[in-house]
């Protein structure tokens, strides 16, 4: 055999090593799981669900967690932050903080349910979701929460809430409040609020934002259902004379969505004259000097009232003491003149 060649009978086994080798895998492969051993689960993807459940589906595209990623204004706040991963645990589903990836953008499917595997539908899909695990996102809406009458009867987000389109369950919010307070609403129905169209949410879930809006765009969310002196001033500055308006509520609340006009209100078009808001032409003061001003006022009026009310009181007084006087005085006089009689 020459030098630098390979005898024939080599090149044959090595051929043959090889084929077996590759049948041998191939059959490994190929064999039955051993018995007893469960075939691995497929996992479905949020697209999957989305195609059986079309309903919930078109409900969650238009919600705000189907766009919490590519929503304009977090956007627009999450860069002007210098796009912190933090930010994605909650705009993004199964985001993982060690590696910034994550599986889709915006809160889908798996965000609440976790995996749902091929089993489906004969096996239930989890679900990971009560108010607190709702609030590990909405913090500011859990914190207001739990100062409410609604945390302490354990009314939670889903009892008020659809949470595939995060609307309220009732198309008409005031509906959903009345279905659980009508006992406890007394003469409100017949209130002049309710008159002029004005609901339960316009007043307690009456969003007034801050004077600046914090770096990370988290404000508050009406969750709280309280009414302050800024809920009335949202409306009634022009009543009050208070002389400022609340940010965003220069023409009372109508811009600000809390007040609804009724039917006998024309428009500017129509020829109607607007109501107009008393404003001071320098308002410079932040909510709560507002609200400090407002509350002066008040007290200034309930002063000037209380002068009055005095004023009319000495009046009155002094007149019936004056007259009962001018009766004592008279009295001893007719009496001398029967006696002379």
């Amino acid at each position: 055999m020459k030098k630098g060649k390979y005898s024939p009978a080599l090149v044959s086994g090595l051929i043959v090593g090889l084929l077996t080798m590759s049948l041998f895998t191939s059959l490994v492969y190929a064999s039955p799981l051993a018995q007893g051993e469960d075939p691995p689960e497929k996992i479905l993807s949020d697209k999957q669900c989305e195609r059986c459940h079309l309903d919930i589906a078109d409900y969650w595209s238009h919600s705000p967690h189907a766009h919490a990623y590519d929503d304009p204004v977090f956007q627009e706040q999450w860069v002007g932050l210098g796009t912190p991963d933090n930010c994605l645990a909650c705009h993004t589903t199964n985001f993982i903080s060690s590696t910034g990836e994550y599986d889709r953008e915006g809160v889908s499917c798996q965000s609440c349910h976790g995996t749902v595997t091929d089993n489906h539908p004969s096996e239930v899909v989890p679900s990971k979701v009560d108010t607190y695990y709702c609030g590990s996102c909405h913090t500011t809406t859990l914190s207001e929460w739990r100062s409410t009458g609604h945390a302490t009867a354990d009314v939670g987000c889903m009892d008020c809430h659809n949470p595939h389109s995060q609307e309220p369950l009732f198309e008409n919010p005031d509906d959903l409040c009345i279905n659980c307070h009508r006992d406890g609403m007394g003469d409100y129905l017949n209130d002049l609020h309710v008159q002029n169209d004005i609901g339960c949410v316009d007043c307690h879930a009456l969003v007034i934002h801050p004077d600046e809006t914090p770096e990370d765009g988290i404000v508050p969310t009406g969750h709280a259902f309280t009414i302050s002196p800024q809920t009335c001033v949202a409306c009634h500055t022009d009543a009050l004379h208070a002389g400022f308006t609340l940010p965003g509520y220069e023409n009372g609340a109508v811009e600000g969505g809390a007040f609804h006009a009724d039917e006998n209100t024309t428009s500017e078009e129509e020829g109607g004259a607007q109501p107009q808001i008393e404003t001071a032409e320098d308002t410079t003061m932040n909510p709560s000097q507002q609200v400090q001003a407002l509350e002066t006022a008040l007290a200034s009026s309930r002063v000037s009232s209380l002068f009055q009310g005095a004023i009319i009181g000495l009046v009155l007084g002094g007149s019936t003491a004056w007259i009962v006087g001018q009766n004592l005085r008279t009295q001893p006089t007719e009496e001398e003149e029967e006696d002379d009689l």
